[in-house]
């Protein structure tokens, strides 16, 4: 069983050291208030004036400057099977977690990130990049988007779905990464998605608070 480093009854905000703003940094700090940065993450945080509860991970990219200034708040993990982002995942225990800079920067880095959604079904993850919110779908999602908004369905292996409130419904498609994504969709109405296998939702970021009210229950969505 891991240990935990932070544990967390609501939400918890994991900072990168990829691209971010410092508005979607207040905004998901507004929303899961607890902060744990993700390696040289922390130094972000230091230049926005924030010192994260803790920093995990295998500390190779924090600055000296940010080890001095956070050095009681250190939980280096050595192992290099798993990515910062995974680390913070593995050891942080929270209802939900908002991540931001994971990606942007490094296309490998991205596509870890993306990774890590597919790979937790059992944890809500929900990284803010710098256009959308992505998220990997539950098994029955019901979203309250505005009409017309965009809509991406991106598969992380074998899946299939049913759809109501898209203008391209899925029913009876068979979506892989090879075969078939549903990029650009739009919506038409309240939205309704099943879907079997793993599935990544992306929509914009301005949508956060509709995803929000789809994926937690009232307790835990914070301000």
């Amino acid at each position: 069983m891991n240990t935990e480093i932070v544990h967390c009854e609501a939400g918890v905000t994991l900072l990168g050291g990829g691209i971010t703003t410092p508005e979607d940094v207040a905004i998901s700090l507004t929303i899961a208030p607890v902060l744990v940065a993700a390696d040289g993450g922390a130094d972000r945080a230091l230049a926005l004036g924030l010192r994260p509860a803790a920093v995990i991970g295998d500390l190779d990219s924090l600055s000296a400057a940010g080890r001095a200034a956070l050095a009681d708040r250190l939980h280096p993990v050595a192992e290099q099977d798993s990515t910062d982002f995974g680390k913070c995942l593995q050891f942080v225990a929270a209802r939900f977690y908002l991540g931001l800079g994971f990606t942007g920067l490094r296309l490998d880095h991205t596509l870890a990130a993306l990774t890590e959604l597919t790979a937790r079904p059992d944890q809500i993850v929900i990284l803010i990049a710098e256009d959308e919110v992505i998220f990997r779908a539950p098994p029955r999602l019901c979203l309250v988007l505005p009409l017309g908004t965009r809509l991406s369905l991106h598969p992380m292996g074998a899946a299939s779905g049913r759809s109501v409130g898209l203008r391209w419904p899925i029913d009876g498609l068979q979506f892989a990464p090879e075969i078939r994504t549903g990029t650009s969709n739009e919506v038409t109405g309240p939205v309704t998605i099943e879907i079997d296998g793993p599935m990544l939702v992306l929509v914009p970021k301005d949508q956060i608070r509709p995803v929000l009210a789809a994926l937690l229950p009232p307790d835990v969505r914070g301000g």
